[in-house]
């Protein structure tokens, strides 16, 4: 079920998705997650949207990336994923958006339930 979720200080709705899914898969504000971010993105010497950037921060915390089961690519929505995952913590791409699931809960500033996530981050 999709949940309201705006961790950004400020209020704004703004196209901080990657930020706003570690603030939820982290359980940190806003600004720690955008610092985290940042940091690893200085050290790996490339933007902090990159994939490779914001998956090492998961990775650092314990995460690890699986790719969505291939049954039905095209079909498989974020909302499904929620039902069938109703404990724990993921990460899910969809590709040009990112969002936390945390027991079966969708935490975003839009309901994202009808998009399709082609890989996941979740804890060990």
């Amino acid at each position: 079920m999709w949940r309201y979720f705006n961790p950004n200080p400020a209020g704004r709705i703004t196209g901080d998705c990657t930020v706003r899914a570690l603030c939820a898969a982290l359980d940190v504000s806003w600004d720690e997650a955008h610092d985290m971010v940042c940091r690893m993105s200085k050290n790996m010497c490339d933007m902090p949207s990159k994939n490779a950037v914001w998956g090492a921060v998961l990775r650092k915390h314990g995460f690890v990336r699986t790719i969505i089961p291939n049954t039905c690519p095209d079909c498989y929505t974020v909302g499904q994923f929620a039902e069938d995952f109703p404990r724990g913590t993921y990460v899910l791409c969809t590709g040009d958006h990112d969002v936390t699931v945390r027991n079966g809960d969708i935490l975003d500033t839009w309901d994202s339930s009808d998009e399709i996530p082609a890989y996941m981050w979740t804890r060990r």
